[in-house]
């Protein structure tokens, strides 16, 4: 059956999100230097069990059947993984993993993987060279690995979704990375901008001036790879999208006025990468499920907002006061709460919160400056 979000209809993110990530388990082998969930080596003892599991799956089925991500610390040391996926997949879920790229991850869990109906299967590779990629995830040999677990999946014919962490790290090399994005047959090239929470340190972000550098090359970029590119705690890029798109006069004021844009749900004005169908923020189309069930507005904002063993996710989603803060622009402070973009845009309320200690507070590193303060 065709998936409710598939055509960008349009979703009231006050009531349902467009994307619900499960951190089904925090164990890692991997020691990341940026990692969100400070992941442990072994699964925490109050995990959400598998009968807690699959109520979980019927509770985000319920909110309009959004997109499912089981990620982790690796969703590949939970032991039951394929038994949920299978149970997502059939009540016509659109389920995707991510992986980490270790010993875990087998030709024969990938044929399983395709077998069950996963859309789609991402692995992190964040530099072109195993010198920035095994400093970046803390372990040698795990560039090596990643591209023997890629061509397997090639192998496969299985789609294959690249996530790429920007950081000071790689920010000299993403050229290289959007080819090797390529060469390796990527359908979609997912770039996190760093968020200073967990492990990840703020020295390690690239500045605000940088942001806007990538974000204008993200906009050409798109138009000649053969991959799409998707976007995460980069709210501000959907501004540059559509000043770029004034400026080659896609947006035709005889048709629509700019201002009216700048409200609009229409994914071909404002995304112009044609994912969500309007702005996805943290607890605003976007929720988070941690491992023993906490509700947060994403994992790069570590606010509890509830928990599934004590409520139904659509009750905490739906009610909670932190998260009707954050769907409302209106209420953000300084440069965000005047911005003339804050409906498009927002900032990424994440990392606002984990510099400033404020996730009403102006994106700091945004170099925009707003009508009203001009």
């Amino acid at each position: 059956m065709p998936h409710p979000h598939g055509m960008h209809k349009t979703i009231d993110y006050s009531q349902n999100p467009f994307i619900a990530i499960w951190e089904v388990t925090r164990a890692c082998e991997l020691k990341c230097v940026h990692c969100r969930a400070d992941a442990q080596t072994k699964p925490h003892p109050n995990e959400l069990s598998h009968d807690e599991g699959i109520a979980l799956i019927d509770q985000i089925y319920e909110m309009n059947n959004p997109l499912l991500v089981f990620s982790g610390g690796d969703c590949m040391m939970r032991e039951d993984l394929f038994e949920l996926a299978d149970y997502a997949i059939k009540k016509g879920m659109r389920v995707s993993l991510t992986p980490s790229a270790t010993d875990n991850v087998t030709k024969e869990k990938m044929e399983l993987a395709k077998d069950t109906g996963l859309s789609r299967w991402a692995f992190s590779l964040d530099g072109p060279t195993a010198a920035i990629h095994d400093h970046f995830r803390g372990t040698s040999g795990s560039f090596d690995l990643t591209l023997e677990k890629i061509n397997y999946l090639n192998d496969l014919g299985m789609p294959l979704q690249i996530n790429t962490v920007v950081s000071t790290y790689n920010y000299d090399h993403l050229e290289q990375m959007a080819k090797l994005v390529k060469e390796l047959k990527a359908v979609m090239w997912y770039i996190f901008f760093l968020v200073p929470t967990g492990r990840g340190q703020q020295d390690a972000c690239i500045s605000a001036v940088e942001h806007e550098k990538v974000f204008k090359w993200l906009y050409d970029l798109n138009k000649v790879m053969p991959y799409d590119i998707k976007t995460t705690a980069a709210q501000h890029f959907r501004r540059v999208v559509l000043q770029q798109k004034v400026k080659e006069q896609k947006v035709d004021k005889g048709t629509i006025r700019y201002e009216d844009a700048l409200t609009s749900d229409d994914a071909s004005l404002i995304d112009g990468l044609k994912r969500a169908p309007k702005s996805v923020n943290d607890g605003n189309g976007f929720i988070f499920i941690s491992h023993v069930g906490d509700v947060m507005p994403s994992g790069l904002l570590p606010i509890k907002v509830g928990n599934v063993r004590e409520n139904q996710l659509k009750d905490i989603y739906r009610e909670s006061p932190i998260l009707k803060e954050i769907r409302n622009p209106d209420l953000y402070k300084g440069k965000c709460g005047v911005c003339e973009y804050r409906f498009v845009c927002g900032g990424s309320r994440s990392r606002t919160y984990a510099v400033t200690g404020d996730y009403l507070e102006s994106e700091p590193y945004c170099i925009y400056i707003p009508k009203a303060m001009r």
